[in-house]
């Protein structure tokens, strides 16, 4: 059996059960022996797009995915997905086949690469080391959440070897469990604090960290807040404020600025997520809790950190509460007073925050459309944003059901990576909605991936909020004076280059125009529909105006 196909089938046995790329010579035998292992190839129309699917898609479904490249190009037109997933901690595996002489077109330095974005490089060296060096990349994915960059050589890859079974892989290791001294301090901490507040980041996603999560937070009167990437993780709770940061209402950053004591679970706290400093009172306790030791105080000065896994050091917390006190709670109120439940019953979404609507002259408000759509689409939805003006909108005014109902993708800040964020998103959650909101300028960068989602018959509601414009930088420099020509466009029908595609498209000014999305919702979704939505845009949004000092 060719090597190539043998690394194939292993990786397809270690767990890999998707695959995303574009074949060609360089990984045609590597991609078909993943899909004789059992692996399902997912082609892009681009090798960005390939990598961002299969970061949204691990992400989703908490699988390792895999991204297949040619050697060279395939690379380094996959390396914004890259550097994204890479940033994120995605545990993914980009296999890259690489060009065996450094006088081959193809040839550039691609562990250099790998690292310049953060990823790690790896090397399949030879068929005598082929099996560990395999292992140790998947487990590197796996055990340590990074990206992993595995170049294979092309002589390396055309090499004969046995069909030898790969080597077993080992179970993953015990959570990281936080010592002693460090949960003791944390829960002085909790048993006097007045007014505490959990800040639950990437670290804390999933139902086990949850749960006990919310069960510490019943004991010690605590708020529940979220960083964007696990918004939903508290959804319904009577006692949750959605997001911290940039995106928060306004009640909720009163609340969040208000607290005495702010714990950031498997979260970095930072700028965007504390607003540059500004939702932390100056006499808080601040503290982080990570089992990644070297991401503690990162990006801000720690009153102390704590290193451990989210959910074991919750557990241990509450586990020494009730040992404190005898039982379960009898608790102080904490944050949970009569005028806090007041102010939380009046509401913290920003659907119940009133705005003045904008809707006229041929353009809607955005926050107007937002809503009508919250309204209109199924609540089993899985929303994948893009990076824009636009973004706040969708995030905070399409709800979703859970942590598993929104991937966002905004680690390295890249416009055009939502439209294949939505396609991974979807395979991994095919039980409910796609629904992806883009801006007119990602939706045109990404329009290679339409053809993708009508290829794979995904169902997938794709949101454009169509400004004509890189609405960031408008609204950026536009008190300076300066010239907007080079970030404004003349318009484009986007519907008409999602209709050619296979799309059911409809082109929408006003609320009325949303008739089109109730038809497509009411008929056999046999099509996927875009809704090219011509937003107003004098204004930025609030967290862009947030973000930039407006």
């Amino acid at each position: 059996m060719r090597l190539a196909e043998a690394v194939g089938r292993a990786l397809a046995g270690y767990g890999v059960d998707h695959v995303f790329g574009v074949v060609g010579s360089g990984n045609f035998h590597l991609t078909n022996g993943l899909v004789a292992g059992g692996a399902r190839f997912v082609a892009a129309r681009h090798e960005g797009g390939a990598a961002t699917m299969a970061d949204a898609y691990t992400r989703t479904s908490g699988t390792p995915a895999a991204v297949s490249l040619h050697q060279g190009c395939g690379l380094t037109n996959a390396m914004t997905g890259i550097a994204e997933a890479a940033k994120s901690r995605t545990p993914m595996l980009v296999l890259a086949a690489e060009a065996a002489t450094p006088t081959s077109n193809f040839a550039v330095d691609q562990a250099a690469l790998a690292a310049a974005v953060g990823a790690v490089p790896a090397r399949i060296t030879s068929a005598a080391t082929v099996w560990e060096e395999t292992l140790e990349a998947v487990r590197t994915a796996r055990d340590h959440r990074r990206t992993v960059v595995l170049n294979l050589p092309l002589d390396v890859l055309d090499l004969e070897i046995d069909q030898a079974a790969p080597l077993p892989l080992p179970p993953p290791p015990a959570p990281q469990q936080a010592g002693r001294q460090d949960t003791d301090r944390l829960l002085e901490a909790l048993r006097t604090a007045h007014r505490p507040v959990f800040v639950a980041g990437r670290g804390a996603r999933g139902r086990d960290a949850r749960d006990v999560l919310t069960d510490l937070a019943e004991r010690c009167g605590a708020l529940l807040a979220t960083s964007a990437v696990a918004k939903g993780l508290f959804r319904d709770h009577p006692w949750a404020i959605d997001v911290s940061g940039g995106f928060s209402s306004p009640p909720a950053a009163d609340l969040i600025a208000g607290a005495d004591l702010v714990v950031g679970w498997g979260c970095a706290l930072n700028m965007w997520t504390m607003r540059h400093g500004r939702l932390i009172h100056r006499d808080a306790t601040v503290v982080q809790v990570d089992d990644t030791a070297e991401a503690l105080g990162v990006h801000r000065d720690l009153t102390f950190g704590v290193h451990g896994d989210v959910a074991a050091t919750a557990a241990a917390l509450v586990a020494g509460w009730d040992a404190g006190t005898g039982g379960p709670p009898g608790r102080a109120p904490g944050y949970r007073t009569p005028s806090v439940r007041q102010r939380l019953g009046a509401g913290v979404r920003w659907r119940d925050v009133p705005y003045e609507d904008r809707t006229g002259g041929g353009r809607i408000d955005p926050r107007t459309l937002s809503a009508a759509l919250d309204e209109l689409l199924p609540a089993e939805r899985v929303l994948s944003v893009d990076s824009g003006n636009f973004m706040g909108y969708p995030s905070m005014f399409l709800a979703v059901p859970d942590e598993q109902g929104f991937c966002f993708t905004q680690a390295f800040q890249s416009v055009g990576l939502g439209l294949a964020t939505g396609i991974g998103a979807a395979l991994a959650r095919p039980d409910r909605l796609p629904v992806a909101a883009l801006g007119d300028g990602g939706a045109l960068m990404g329009a290679a991936e339409l053809d993708t989602v009508r290829r794979l018959g995904l169902p997938m509601v794709v949101i454009v909020y169509n400004d004509d414009a890189y609405g960031a930088e408008v609204h950026h420099f536009r008190d300076s004076g300066a010239p907007l020509h080079t970030v404004v466009f003349p318009p484009t029908d986007i519907a008409a280059v999602a209709a050619g595609h296979g799309f059911t498209a409809v082109t929408v000014r006003g609320p009325e125009d949303l008739s089109g999305v109730t038809a497509w919702l009411a008929g056999p979704r046999d099509t996927p529909l875009l809704v090219d939505a011509k937003v107003h845009a004098e204004e930025p949004s609030w967290w862009l105006a947030e973000a930039f000092g407006h």
